[in-house]
């Protein structure tokens, strides 16, 4: 598997709306609820998000199989909708993704980031790769999310 990781640009912007609504797919039956914001994200929304967001995108024969976006407000780099298609899962396509966003911020004091509370597979990821809890809220009656943050030293 040849896998380039590099930043997305707003040209980019409908094929990571088209991948974020088939990875989250699997999130909607999981809860429930097939109005995430992730799912219901019109494309002007999505090309306005890279005003404010830095965008990677991992790449397999030109194809964009994975997505992760972030932004840093007051120290703090708030990271999102970490999205690999469902074949390309279990491979470290997430891993790989998670590196380089926090890579792209050596300076902030930590990272945030939201999963739900009934993605297991996220939580694990996310406490492998070094994020810890913080607190627990519930967003609707069907979603509850978790924040999990990494201190930087």
């Amino acid at each position: 598997m040849n896998m380039i990781i590099t930043e997305a640009g707003i040209a980019d912007a409908e094929d990571i709306l088209n991948l974020q609504r088939t990875g989250y797919q699997s999130e909607a039956h999981l809860y429930d609820d097939f109005n995430l914001p992730p799912l219901t994200q019109t494309l002007a929304e999505m090309r306005a998000s890279f005003a404010d967001h830095t965008f990677l995108k991992a790449v397999i024969d030109e194809r964009i199989v994975g997505t992760v976006r972030a932004r840093v407000e007051k120290g703090t780099c708030h990271i999102g909708r970490l999205i690999v298609l469902p074949q390309y899962q279990r491979q470290g396509i997430g891993s790989a993704l998670m590196a380089s966003i926090e890579k792209l911020f050596p300076h902030v004091e930590r990272f945030e980031l939201f999963t739900g509370v009934k993605s297991t597979g996220n939580l694990r990821l996310y406490k492998r790769l070094g994020y810890e809890e913080t607190k627990r809220e519930a967003v609707s009656a069907k979603v509850v999310l978790v924040f999990m943050e990494k201190l930087m030293a």
